[in-house]
């Protein structure tokens, strides 16, 4: 009977540490949530130079602090300076289209208008039976939804200006976070294991698991994104299309979706450029973005990424246009590793039930 008692009052004890564990997690990640973006980026940037940092701590006698601050300041010339520069630049050309837009110096009405006109008769006709052949109802939703897009990128460069102060301040929480998790990592890693209620194979599978979505995710889809929006940025400039730079950030956003990717933004101005008469343009841009742009995904991701984090086309899709819907920027990350780790762990299920 004592002995009963004691049981009990061990299992209210465990219960009760259960469920104060539970809330004070919980508590610590309101608390934390405002610097949610800076935290997932440290880590991120952890995962992705924890290879540096150990060549470099190698190299500085074993020094984890001479090595951690190598890697940052290495970190912030490879990646932070460029992108405040891309971000700058960008600000600035997307405001200007904005501006050329709202004064009518660009109509992207008056562009499907030159393409209707030199649409051979059974195309127009083909228009005229699907309800397409009103040219005025097509100009002024064509321009309303141009204007908005553009207003849409400058009032974000000016929201980006205005929270100048905001962004500063995570971005050194990033960096200063990301210098702790380079130098103490591999304790914070053990701490983790231990802590975390799995089987130790478990625990390496799904841990593993994650760094390497997190490489291929970023080392990946990004390379390829910057790969991607280079290039077509680069051929837009070449042939004179105006804003080359603010397009070529547009395609590298969406070379993050399969399937459709950049051919969204290439393959209508080559039409354009078609319907209009430039045929060489047309042509040019056609084969460039087959061969060059297209070619890129298919030749470098492999090299990159490898075969470990291979996961169907239309779970990538959905899971990355989930991911931006809900986590916004950061969600092209996040989304394919839930999705990584969801597979991952109902592959664990189901091999514990086998």
């Amino acid at each position: 009977m004592h002995e009963s008692r004691d049981d009990r009052v061990e299992s209210i004890e465990e219960r009760g540490f259960v469920w104060l564990l539970l809330l004070v997690s919980a508590a610590f990640a309101v608390i934390i949530w405002p610097f949610f973006g800076a935290i997932l980026w440290a880590t991120v940037f952890a995962i992705l130079f924890a290879p540096l940092f150990r060549r470099l701590k190698r190299g500085l006698r074993n020094s984890g602090t001479l090595a951690a601050t190598a890697t940052l300041a290495i970190v912030v010339a490879m990646v932070i300076v460029p992108l405040i520069f891309l971000a700058a630049s960008l600000a600035g050309e997307a405001s200007g289209v904005y501006e050329r837009v709202r004064s009518g110096e660009v109509s992207f009405g008056r562009y499907f208008r030159q393409m209707l006109d030199a649409l051979p008769s059974w195309a127009r006709s083909a228009l005229e039976r699907l309800g397409l052949d009103d040219v005025g109802s097509l100009q002024s939703r064509l321009s309303a939804s141009a204007a908005q897009a553009s207003q849409f990128l400058a009032r974000q460069a000016i929201n980006i200006g205005q929270n100048a102060l905001e962004f500063l301040v995570s971005l050194a929480v990033m960096l200063y976070l990301l210098f702790f998790l380079l130098r103490d990592g591999e304790g914070l890693y053990a701490r983790l294991r231990a802590a975390v209620p799995l089987r130790a194979d478990r625990q390496r599978a799904l841990l593993s698991k994650f760094a390497v979505v997190v490489r291929a995710t970023v080392k990946g889809n990004v390379v390829i994104a910057i790969l991607q929006g280079a290039l077509g940025g680069f051929i837009f400039w070449v042939l004179g299309v105006h804003a080359p730079l603010l397009w070529a950030v547009v395609m590298a956003f969406l070379s993050l979706l399969p399937a459709v990717g950049t051919a969204l933004v290439w393959l209508p101005v080559a039409l354009y450029f078609l319907a209009t008469g430039a045929g060489w343009s047309a042509v040019v841009l056609i084969l460039y973005g087959i061969f060059v742009i297209g070619l890129v995904d298919n030749v470098v991701r492999p090299i990159l990424v490898g075969k470990d984090t291979k996961m169907p086309d239309y779970v990538v899709l959905i899971s990355t246009l989930g991911g931006l819907a809900v986590f916004g920027p950061n969600g092209f990350v996040i989304g394919p590793l839930v999705a990584a780790l969801f597979i991952a762990s109902w592959d664990l299920f189901a091999a514990s039930r086998s």
